[in-house]
Parts: structure tokens; C-alpha cells; sequence
């Protein structure tokens, strides 16, 4: 007897007990998380794209089986890991330039800067 996989199912699923919220607005959090998952998607995308790639330029087969079966070599998995950094930084560049700016203290906007250049 074979068992069926429900995908849809499966990703409605939900670990037991109370969810744990970590920001204060849920709101925000939900929407934080619909886009992590999705950042997620596009680097998945992105590996498997490299595979594709890589195996048309060997002149290998593409195919399902083969993309899946596919072990990047050591070089090849150091170029992803670097494109996966990158990824991740431009992502989150904005929490990195707010944490920046609060290190570095109060500093002027462009707008700020604007009126000072009225006043004289």
C-alpha cells in the first residue's frame, strides 16, 4: 500500500503549543517571516539555476535527476557560499547601515543638511 504526500497539508503544519513571538507588533512579524521564506525560495532558485548552468557548460544532460543528484565541487561550493554572503548582506543591508548609524551616533539627513545650506 502507497501512502499519499498532501504537500499543502503538510505545509499548513504547525509545531504543538503556543507560537513564540519575538517582535513586538505580529503583524510585523508575519510579514518579516512571509519574507524570509521567500528569500529562502530565490536561493534555492539561485542553486539550482547554478546547477543547470554548470551542467549545460559540461555538456551533461539536464534533467530532474540530475540537477537533484548534482555535488557542486569544492570550488564550486565556495562560489555558492560567497553568492549565498552577498545575498544576505544585501538583504539585510538596511538593519546593518541602522546598527552602523546608531554606532556612529546622531547624524545629519540629507534634509537637515538641505536647511542648513538655506540658512547661509
Amino acid at each position: 500500500m502507497t501512502q499519499t504526500i498532501d504537500p499543502i497539508a503538510l505545509a499548513g503544519s504547525k509545531a504543538k503549543g503556543k507560537r513564540p513571538w519575538f517582535l513586538e507588533n505580529p503583524d510585523i512579524e508575519r510579514v518579516m517571516n512571509i519574507n524570509l521564506a521567500l528569500i529562502q525560495e530565490v536561493a534555492v532558485m539561485h542553486e539550482r539555476m547554478d546547477t543547470i548552468e554548470r551542467l549545460l557548460e559540461r555538456g551533461d544532460t539536464v534533467s530532474k535527476a540530475s540537477i537533484d543528484g548534482y555535488t557542486p565541487t569544492k570550488e564550486e561550493a565556495d562560489e555558492r557560499g560567497m553568492w549565498m554572503q552577498e545575498y544576505i548582506a544585501r538583504i539585510f543591508r538596511i538593519i546593518q547601515q541602522d546598527r552602523e548609524a546608531i554606532a556612529r551616533g546622531k547624524e545629519d539627513s540629507s534634509e537637515d543638511v538641505a536647511e542648513e545650506f538655506a540658512k547661509t
